[in-house]
């Protein structure tokens, strides 16, 4: 059982569904995900237990699965992401400090209202000239900081601008269309454990296959909780937030996005979101 958000009569609303077929049932107008997360309310592992409010017509369209909550991104979690970022920049190995720390790199990856949904478009950047998807697991976090939920993401990622200074990792990770979510939300009670997970990325490129790979999350240096952690020390999110966990998944530089290509992240139970890439600038 899986939460969607999906697009009927051009407005948002919740439904519940596997996350291979879809959405099936929808819930009542009154539900929203900031609901659902904020105090008092049952959270997304109650869902299952809400009234359904009758099937979700045929044809309707899959929306990004959250509505206020900004998503946060961690880096360097993955052995693999420190070698990357290593390989990339022109100077220095910053990174390894990352990555021994005690405190987790963290950095805001989208605003509220700013993340892509599954079956759109995201973006690379005019001003760079290589240019990658990160597939990450998402945290679906409550308003007192408990880990309710998992959904897949991309962390679209500039290679070229944020290896020329780690000063510009905001332009290379924060821009039109670098985050997608999706395809929905999963509750931690209905998904596999966490360092179970194996997640896969595939770039199709004129309908042949460019990149393909796969990474189990028990790879991952820190643990969900400790992220969580340092996430909430100084912050509060009373509608919830989403946490990207971090990739060891990264091409090489024989790889670089270019528009049309189709990007699918997925993983089993949660689902698979799958996107087109589109050149953006817009100065």
């Amino acid at each position: 059982m899986a939460l969607w958000r999906v697009d009927i009569d051009d407005k948002p609303r919740l439904a519940v569904g596997d996350p291979d077929q879809g959405p099936q049932d929808l819930l009542a107008p009154v539900w929203t995900l900031a609901r659902l997360l904020e105090p008092g309310k049952p959270s997304l592992p109650g869902v299952a237990d809400l009234k359904h409010h009758g099937p979700v017509p045929e044809g309707v369209r899959p929306l990004v699965p959250i509505d206020v909550q900004p998503v946060w991104a961690a880096g360097v979690t993955f052995e693999r992401s420190l070698e990357a970022r290593n390989e990339e920049a022109v100077s220095g190995r910053y990174y390894d400090l990352v990555y021994d720390a005690e405190r987790p790199e963290l950095f805001p990856k989208a605003l509220p209202g700013h993340a892509r949904g599954p079956n759109t478009f995201i973006g690379i950047r005019t001003d760079s000239t290589w240019d990658v998807p990160e597939p990450e697991l998402g945290l679906v976090i409550d308003h007192a900081g408990r880990i309710v939920g998992y959904v897949l993401g991309d962390d679209v990622s500039s290679r070229s601008i944020e290896g020329e200074n780690p000063l510009y990792l905001p332009q290379a990770k924060v821009y039109e269309g670098s985050c997608a979510i999706g395809p929905c939300l999963v509750p931690v009670d209905e998904a596999p454990e966490f360092s179970s997970i194996e997640m896969t990325l595939t770039v199709n490129r004129g309908g042949t296959v460019l990149y393909k790979n796969s990474v189990s999350l028990s790879q991952m240096r820190r643990r969900p909780e400790e992220l969580v952690d340092w996430l909430f020390r100084a912050q509060r999110f009373p509608a919830g937030v989403v946490l990207l966990t971090g990739t060891s998944i990264v091409p090489g530089r024989e790889v670089t996005l270019q528009p049309g290509d189709e990007v699918t992240v997925a993983a089993s139970a949660l689902g698979a979101l799958r996107n087109t890439v589109e050149l953006v600038g817009l100065g």
